[in-house]
Formats: C-alpha cells, sequence, structure tokens
C-alpha cells in the first residue's frame, strides 16, 4: 500500500471555489485502476492549506495510471489553477 502526501496551497479567497471543484474531480480519481481511498483535510491555522492524502495500491497505480490517463487532464484543468506553490507530491509505503 502506498500513501501519496500533497500539501496543497490554494490562492487565497478560492477556498470554497477550489472545494466545489475537489468535489468534480473527486470522481475521476476514484474510478482509477490501484485507488484504494483519499482524505482532504483543511489546515486550523492556514485555512488556505490543504493536505491530500490518496491511498493506492501501487506506486505505478499513481505515477502511471492516474497520471497518464484522460482523467488525470480533467483534474488538472479542474483544480491546478488553485494552487500557489504548485505542490510537491511525495509518498510513502508502511515503514513497520
Amino acid at each position: 500500500m502506498i500513501l501519496e502526501h500533497a500539501l496543497l496551497d490554494v490562492r487565497p479567497g478560492l477556498e470554497d471555489d477550489f472545494l466545489a471543484a475537489f468535489g468534480t474531480a473527486r470522481p475521476l480519481i476514484e474510478a482509477q485502476k490501484g485507488f484504494v481511498d483519499l482524505r482532504l483535510e483543511r489546515c486550523i491555522e492556514h485555512p488556505s492549506r490543504f493536505l491530500l492524502l490518496v491511498r493506492w495500491e501501487r506506486l505505478e497505480d499513481h505515477t502511471e495510471g492516474f497520471r497518464g490517463s484522460a482523467e488525470y487532464q480533467q483534474w488538472r484543468e479542474l483544480l491546478h489553477h488553485f494552487y500557489d506553490p504548485f505542490p510537491e507530491v511525495t509518498h510513502f509505503a508502511d515503514a513497520l
């Protein structure tokens, strides 16, 4: 199991628009092969910051499958213009 981690800094004032767009984009990722689940959390201290955690069966399900899909192009169009700066996405595996 792989955990994708992305800290999303949304341009201030666009948080509600981002959340609405994310609601539209969510089914695009949920339909992907190897997708397990996701969580989107909002930072208390910095309300324009969100934490996206996505669990995948394999790293390649995210890096090759989703990112190489037509759905990812739609995801990009819906969400990427909200970020400043663009987020770094990292992946984690069980340590124990």
